[in-house]
């Protein structure tokens, strides 16, 4: 399974596209099934305050997996509204092993697809649940920075 870190379009979303990173797991790593399940458990919730965002809000975006043969990649989607069959919304991070889609391109998505959501709050994400995990596997030093510069409390 491959991850995608950067939570924006690299420029439109103010994201440095040196920042986007990706991160490879192993299908069934625990700690990415738990911070999937806990995303997924307030998806709906997510859902209803990006379609009416409160004051101080924005960067809405969601995480959702594209398969290609064999191999899956999660990458964020932003922005996303919703269909009549589910969602759509531009794909936010360069492809690393997927073929099948690229970086700025429309996709269309449903609900099974999601694996995560986050938003921007005061500065700071809210949600974005497996990109906690994705910080366990850098150096301290680079998840430090990605912490630090983008507004994580992990």
């Amino acid at each position: 399974m491959v991850l995608a870190f950067a939570p924006g379009l690299a420029g439109a979303q103010g994201i440095d596209p040196d920042d986007d990173k990706t991160v490879i797991f192993t299908p069934g790593d625990p700690e990415m099934a738990a911070a999937t399940a806990k995303a997924l458990a307030s998806l709906d919730e997510f859902l209803a305050l990006s379609e009416a965002p409160p004051s101080g809000t924005d960067r809405f975006k969601l995480k959702v997996k594209v398969r290609d043969g064999n191999v899956t990649e999660h990458f964020w989607v932003i922005p996303f509204r919703r269909t009549e069959t589910g969602f759509v919304g531009i794909l936010a991070n360069q492809p690393e092993e997927v073929q099948s889609v690229v970086l700025g391109q429309n996709i269309e998505f449903t609900r099974n697809d999601i694996s995560d959501w986050g938003y921007t709050r005061d500065g700071r994400q809210v949600g974005s649940f497996t990109v906690c995990v994705m910080f366990k596997k850098m150096s301290k030093e680079e998840a430090d920075y990605m912490r630090d510069k983008y507004g994580f409390d992990c």
